[in-house]
């Protein structure tokens, strides 16, 4: 099994940032199941889609995005990997991820 990458990740305080971002990562399609594998055992990074030609679809959770970025520069040194792209960021204020959405329809 590949080395565990450890990026501090602390619980964030209600006053504190939260960051988010979605990244698309291109492996070698014959090291697919060793840079997924790598990926998983990242701490605050998720796949959630992947192709058989090399393409995943990843997010990141930090609570900074001097984080994210070391988050992705891991991503990018991972061995297998050719590229890793970040395509959208957003933070909210900590205590906004804890906040309930309500379901609203907008049906007629």
């Amino acid at each position: 099994m590949p080395e565990r990458r450890s990026i501090p990740i602390q619980p964030a305080a209600p006053d504190d940032e939260w960051h988010i971002a979605g990244i698309m990562v291109f492996a070698q399609p014959g090291q697919l199941e060793r840079v997924r594998h790598a990926i998983d055992a990242m701490t605050g990074v998720e796949v959630h889609a992947v192709s058989d030609a090399g393409k995943l679809v990843v997010t990141a959770e930090a609570p900074t995005s001097q984080a994210i970025v070391a988050q992705l520069t891991c991503l990018h040194q991972l061995e297998g990997v050719v590229s890793a792209t970040l395509v959208y960021q957003h933070n909210e204020d900590a205590a906004a991820m804890h906040e309930e959405i309500a379901d609203v329809s907008h049906a007629p």
